[in-house]
């Protein structure tokens, strides 16, 4: 069983920065993709960001582009997200997701994600 354990999260100002971390606790079998998902109070939790098993190939939402930044390094078991610019509607709790395999077949799709971390609050502040 992969744990997924987030951190990073905060109170920051509109147009300030904060950088994520999640460290899965073993190594996956295999190559497997990894995501960032976030919730905002009363709403579904949505799609931020995905990362095949070797960084080659990244896919944000449409709300983030430009603005976040998803890495990792699997030497380390840790994915990360950069958030810059940050805005108050980007206020949500962030929860890092990992898939069994490398595909990123339906990667803004919630059900399509294996192991998910109790996520990290992210607050910003107009």
């Amino acid at each position: 069983q992969v744990q997924l354990v987030e951190s990073g999260g905060g109170l920051v100002q509109a147009g300030g920065s904060l950088r994520l971390s999640c460290e899965a606790s073993r190594r996956a079998s295999g190559t497997s993709a990894m995501g960032w998902f976030r919730q905002a109070p009363g709403k579904e939790r949505v799609f931020v960001a995905a990362i095949t098993w070797g960084g080659g190939m990244t896919y944000y939402a449409e709300a983030v582009k430009g603005r976040f930044t998803v890495s990792r390094v699997n030497a380390q078991n840790t994915m990360y997200l950069q958030m810059n610019d940050l805005k108050s509607e980007d206020t949500a709790v962030y929860y890092c997701t990992r898939k069994n395999n490398a595909g990123l077949g339906n990667y803004d799709q919630y059900a399509a994600w294996d192991y998910w971390g109790q996520g990290t609050q992210v607050t910003v502040s107009s």
